[in-house]
């Protein structure tokens, strides 16, 4: 019985010891609960990046406004780039109005329309004219090569930015990055590019390279990730390809852009409510871990 006595007087001593310091003092853990600035290991709130998260309209092709919304939603992503399949371009000035109340309730704001293909001066008046009706000042176009005289007139007259579309190796017209450059670079500097990151790598570019050279052309970006460098690679979740997103990020930071980086997710896309889920968590949680 002394023996049994001792051992739980032991075992009360230590807990004492482990609750209070060798000064009587509650011990750093129990303070840490009461105060838990003192902790370091805290993650600090994270300061307001120069660019913001956003949904190309194109991930949602299969899908209403309202779903659309709903995820957005649900994500806090609050930056859509509209298509026209959720509002045509033939639009009436009260369709749009409607358009823009639905967005507000649920905190999303229309920054872009598009991309829209303009194969004629006709399309290319439309585009611009929905445009302007729509109030954004970025169209995501992909303009006839021909009409880029017309084109450039017309950013002129309306004052919005032309962000180019590339589609890597899926159609011959601006397939990367550098052939919209070489294209845009002597004229009107509000014609630009939206740099595809993921259809340019499939092209065979190197789409963070691209970043840094064609910068200030740059007006729109549709965020993926793809399996290689081939016309056969395809689209992943964000963080499952070949684009090195920490340095993507800082290089977003380096050139100050403040645009929209818009998930262009298209995998499964009959379904790809999970993967661009993941896809949003992967590009936050990077932003947190590069600061």
């Amino acid at each position: 019985m002394k023996r049994r006595a001792f051992i739980r007087s032991g075992l009360v001593s230590a807990a004492v010891l482990a609750f209070l310091g060798s000064n009587g003092k509650v011990n750093a853990a129990e303070n840490v609960k009461k105060d838990p600035s003192k902790n370091s290991t805290l993650k600090t709130p994270h300061p307001q990046e120069p660019f913001h998260l956003g949904m190309a309209g194109w991930t949602f092709n299969k899908f209403d406004l309202l779903k659309t919304l709903e995820t957005m939603k649900q994500l806090d992503v609050h930056y859509l780039c509209i298509k026209d399949f959720h509002l045509p371009l033939d639009s009436s000035d009260a369709d749009i109005a409607n358009f823009h109340k639905k967005l507000a309730e649920y905190d999303v704001i229309g920054y872009g329309v598009g991309p829209i293909y303009m194969k004629s001066e006709v399309e290319v008046d439309r585009a611009f004219a929905y445009a302007q009706r729509v109030g954004v000042k970025v169209l995501v176009g992909v303009p006839n090569y021909e009409l880029l005289d017309y084109v450039e007139q017309k950013v002129k007259q309306y004052d919005i930015k032309l962000a180019i579309h590339l589609h890597g190796p899926d159609m011959p017209m601006y397939p990367n990055a550098e052939d919209i450059w070489n294209n845009v670079k002597d004229r009107d500097a509000r014609m630009g590019m939206c740099l595809d990151i993921g259809h340019n790598l499939r092209y065979g570019s190197d789409s963070l390279s691209d970043l840094k050279k064609y910068h200030t052309r740059v007006f729109d970006i549709h965020l993926k990730d793809v399996t290689g460098t081939t016309k056969a690679d395809k689209s992943v979740e964000l963080g499952r390809g070949r684009i090195d997103f920490p340095l993507f990020i800082k290089l977003l930071r380096k050139y100050n852009y403040t645009g929209s980086v818009s998930l262009e997710y298209e995998k499964d896309m009959s379904n790809p409510f999970m993967g661009i889920a993941e896809s949003v968590g992967y590009f936050r949680g990077v932003c947190y871990a590069t600061k």
